[in-house]
């Protein structure tokens, strides 16, 4: 049997006169459909993000406002793309307490050369320094339990998705290319039943689109974790996140207990200082083959959905392959490791994320800066397309993996944290998390070290150093 002339043929009807529902990978439908079994949100983090951060304001009741503003992008993008934008007449109303999401934010960002290269990018029009978009987007925050709303809108080129990565939400709201929802505006509705570390970002053309910094974190933290009821700063440090340390007595602030009590707290440890580490990759060459994002969408036959064209479209030389990935640039967290490829080079001491970027809560670093005895958790993604390695210069100890925390039940009989000592590699596949937590008594002033290397042979890339100053 041959691709060219197989022995059987599975017979495909025309979507003629249904391209709204199902044509969604050349020109986005105008549907804006409701979402299925609509509940009303009850996530407090965009109320807290408004009460906490300068400028931050509430959704509106629709959306989007009359005042689209595309002027920041119609230098990047298709200009035609925006004149049919901007003929839409829609009017989405939100419920109070739901997260606005912003695709696509295309931009030009000018790395640690000089050079200037493209990015799409996720913003939050509800918060003045992420409105025109981030890389990586916004950290999302949600506490376990609350029903959350995601109002995502795209400008300019599309379609696009977003997935909630490990999160486990019905199928519409999955955000998965084809399968879900691929549409101009919709409310992704979900409600996190697992503490941990996750992520969000889109899956429509996700290899290029994931390339290029359509993607965020989402971090789900414990029921209370925004109940102020109890005097604590919900802004700040101490948190909490899902462990099981019963067998670790160092976290003596490890507190066990059964999860079905209604303790949020139960299976839980506290932290004094947070670090995430994106790891990621970037080949610029990308952005000059397929500088936006319909460079690899389908141009349409006679008979849409039967005989479209995948190989060429109208301008284009031919379809950009994607299985050719050389990684130029290498980043964590938006920063640039300042050094070109086969090179050793640390990134700067004392860099954080700013609040307004995590959904209000202050503190959170890249390079580490901690103090002796304190708990440190540090939240590792790759988003690279490499291989990547990570080291510590001390032993440190898995508490969860894919947002899903070792040892603890339903979980707990098949699996447990473990240490990993100084100088041992954690290896990351492109998507994998895995929360790694330490404690030192000694001061110290040494580097963790990411290995990146190439997915298909193995050969050395490049090795970034991240500072860790334990005071």
């Amino acid at each position: 049997m041959a691709f060219e002339n197989p022995t059987y043929h599975i017979p495909r009807r025309s979507v003629v006169g249904h391209e709204g529902a199902w044509v969604k990978s050349f020109n986005p439908p105008r549907d804006e459909p409701p979402t299925p079994e609509l509940l009303l949100p009850t996530n407090p983090v965009p109320a807290f993000v408004v009460e906490n951060v300068p400028g931050a304001t509430s959704p509106p009741q629709y959306w989007p406002e009359e005042d689209h503003l595309f002027e920041e992008d119609e230098e990047l993008e298709d200009h035609e793309d925006h004149e049919e934008d901007e003929q839409q007449d829609i009017h989405y109303e939100l419920y109070p307490n739901t997260l606005r999401i912003n695709l696509m934010r295309t931009r030009n960002i000018q790395m640690w050369d000089g050079k200037e290269i493209r990015f799409f990018l996720i913003g939050n029009p509800d918060v003045p320094a992420a409105a025109n978009g981030t890389f990586p987007g916004p950290t999302i925050r949600i506490p376990r339990g609350a029903i959350f709303h995601g109002a995502v809108y795209w400008y300019g080129q599309s379609p696009h998705t977003i997935h909630w990565h490990g999160i486990e939400p019905t199928a519409m709201n999955d955000g998965v290319g084809h399968t879900a929802m691929e549409i101009g505006l919709y409310t992704y509705q979900f409600q996190p039943n697992h503490i941990g570390s996750y992520f969000y970002h889109c899956h429509r053309n996700t290899f290029q689109h994931f390339e290029f910094g359509l993607y965020g974190f989402l971090i789900v933290e414990p029921p209370d974790a925004y109940d102020p009821s109890d005097g604590k700063n919900v802004g700040g440090y101490p948190r909490r996140t899902a462990a099981n340390l019963s067998q670790f007595t160092e976290f003596f602030e490890f507190k066990g207990g059964n999860l079905e009590s209604g303790d949020p707290h139960a299976m839980t440890v506290s932290y004094d200082v947070e670090a995430l580490w994106v790891i990621d990759d970037i080949d610029s060459t990308w952005r000059t083959q397929a500088h936006h994002a319909r460079n690899t969408f389908a141009k349409h036959g006679d008979n849409p959905g039967v005989n479209d064209e995948f190989y060429q479209r109208p301008g284009e030389s031919e379809f950009f392959s994607f299985h050719d990935y050389n990684p130029d640039y290498f980043v964590v967290t938006g920063v640039d490791f300042p050094g070109r490829v086969g090179s050793t080079v640390a990134i700067q001491p004392g860099i954080t994320i700013p609040p307004e970027l995590n959904s209000g809560v202050t503190g959170m670093q890249v390079s580490i800066n901690v103090k002796t005895n304190q708990n440190v958790l540090v939240r590792l993604l790759c988003a690279a397309y490499s291989k990547i390695i990570v080291t510590f210069p001390f032993d440190v100890v898995v508490i969860a993996v894919d947002g899903r925390a070792l040892g603890v039940p339903p979980f707990g009989k098949y699996n447990q944290p473990y240490t990993v000592k100084a100088g041992i590699p954690i290896e990351l596949s492109t998507a994998q998390r895995k929360d790694v937590l330490f404690k030192t008594k000694e001061k110290l002033n040494v580097f963790a070290q990411v290995e990146f290397r190439h997915f298909i042979n193995n050969t050395f890339l490049f090795r970034g150093k991240i500072p860790i100053i334990i005071e």
